[in-house]
């Protein structure tokens, strides 16, 4: 811990000594339409209080406190920028549906330098627009979906397998292991193995480098994570060189093949194996954390796990009578299990929102953003807001059952033309894992809280105890 407040105050005197000498020239310039707010103390702004609520069981209180004085959009300075910060959904809606003209994705300097230049989360204009394009329409292809369901089958089945009721799993790391293994296979058709064992070695090097301090030299941070993933994108580049020798199938089997298979000379083969790197952060971080949050609220909600357990059993039981294998579109169709990932995704906010640069003064609903000033849509305060929600820090899936989901009051996969390609997959994977795990163990889980910074995590990695609900053979799962 000492460490982390160590590295913030360092990265905000080095970034924000130029931003400073601004600062009350914008404040005299934009007065009157700016919002209601203060930019703290010089250089540290109001990040010391900011990163102290993040770590704490309420994380949006620092948005709460100052919401309730200046409104649902004011100003602050955190982590080296001055910002404007929204609560409000319709303000958010429009930051997210903006193209770079008015907004550009705003990162920590050590985050951009180690996604590097033409990465999918920060490049802008017509190439993001075309590789979100591609990527997206993969991802929601029923070819796709069958993969993903069988690789998920066998992953599951593989971990669950060596489940014992005499030690306590480790959900979160039962989780990161099946995710990562499945994501890559769908990014560039590596199987578990060496190559696989090596990827996630590097690849925990690599993300732990993602909020470091922006200085790459050799023995910092930042310098091993840069370097872990130059080892990676050769290995992803071997794999490209491999593909070209064999050729392209007419149908792809993964995402390599679909931007290899693009005419556009923008998509290098640099590009393609960068890229693929940083679409891995899913494996290890949102799609584990989704699943293992499920099974902690389902934990302390017995009412809500008895029903997604007899919903689960019936489509088993159901299944088996005729003699059918399970398809990604059944798991899909369980309303009552895709209520509890929504309320999940909802309660768990595991991307607490998106920052980004504005390119020119806007104006929204009588609101002035800067030119050069970060804004951040802060989606947690809209998700766990009693106006939207009632009742909204109880795990209640019922509240989905007849609620719209494309509502502006829930974006737990951003929006707009950045919008997570992969949320159909992620609920996909999430109802398979519910669906052998209710069906197959009933558990007791240990006492475990939810970290939320600098990442959603469970603190402990949500030990629970096993044991098994009979011996039945499991169906194959296509």
């Amino acid at each position: 811990m000492d460490n982390m407040w160590v590295l913030l105050v360092t990265t905000i005197f080095l970034s924000t000594i130029i931003l400073y000498k601004n600062r009350f020239r914008l404040r005299s310039k934009h007065r009157s339409p700016l919002p209601l707010g203060t930019l703290g103390l010089p250089f540290i702004g109001e990040t010391i209080e900011f990163v102290s609520c993040a770590y704490s069981d309420r994380p949006e209180s620092f948005m709460d406190k100052r919401r309730s004085m200046y409104g649902k959009v004011f100003k602050s300075h955190i982590f080296g920028s001055p910002t404007i910060v929204s609560t409000d959904a319709e303000v958010s809606k429009f930051i997210l549906q903006s193209d770079a003209k008015a907004f550009v994705p705003s990162y920590p300097k050590s985050l951009t330098e180690l996604m590097g230049k033409s990465s999918i989360l920060v490049i802008n204009g017509s190439l993001q627009k075309r590789i979100h394009g591609l990527i997206g329409a993969f991802f929601k292809s029923p070819h796709l979906k069958a993969q993903i369901t069988r690789d998920m089958h066998k992953y599951v089945q593989e971990s669950m397998a060596n489940w014992k009721d005499d030690h306590p799993i480790y959900m979160q790391d039962e989780t990161k292991n099946i995710a990562f293994q499945v994501l890559v296979k769908a990014l560039i058709s590596l199987d578990p193995g060496e190559e696989m064992e090596f990827l996630k070695k590097q690849f925990q090097e690599f993300i732990s480098g993602l909020m470091s301090l922006p200085i790459n030299i050799p023995g910092t941070r930042l310098y091993r994570s840069l370097q872990a993933k130059k080892k990676m994108v050769k290995l992803v580049q071997n794999v490209i060189l491999a593909r070209k020798h064999s050729g392209f199938s007419n149908v792809p089997k993964d995402v390599v093949d679909v931007l290899l298979n693009d005419s556009s000379e923008q998509l290098t083969e640099d590009l393609i194996a960068d890229n693929m790197i940083d679409m891995m952060i899913p494996g290890e971080d949102s799609v584990p954390v989704l699943m293992t949050l499920a099974i902690k609220y389902l934990s302390d909600c017995p009412t809500a796990l008895q029903q997604l357990t007899e919903e689960n059993l019936k489509l088993k039981e159901l299944k088996a009578q005729l003699g059918q294998p399970l398809y990604w579109s059944d798991y899909l169709s369980l309303s009552f299990t895709q209520s509890v990932i929504t309320e999940t995704l909802r309660m768990g906010n595991i991307i607490i929102g998106v920052m980004r640069k504005a390119m020119k003064d806007i104006e929204i609903k009588g609101y002035l953003i800067p030119k050069g000033w970060c804004v951040f849509a802060y989606f947690r305060s809209v998700h766990l807001d009693a106006n939207h929600y009632d009742w909204p820090y109880k795990f209640n899936p019922w509240r989905w059952q007849d609620k719209d989901m494309s509502s502006s009051n829930f974006t737990p996969f951003g929006g707009g033309q950045r919008l997570c390609p992969g949320l159909d997959l992620a609920r996909l994977e999430a109802s398979i894992f519910l669906h052998h795990f209710v069906t197959q163990f009933s558990w007791r889980a240990e006492e475990d809280t939810i970290v939320n910074f600098p990442t959603v995590r469970m603190k402990r990695r949500m030990p629970i105890w096993v044991k098994r609900r009979g011996a039945k053979e499991n169906l194959v799962m296509l």
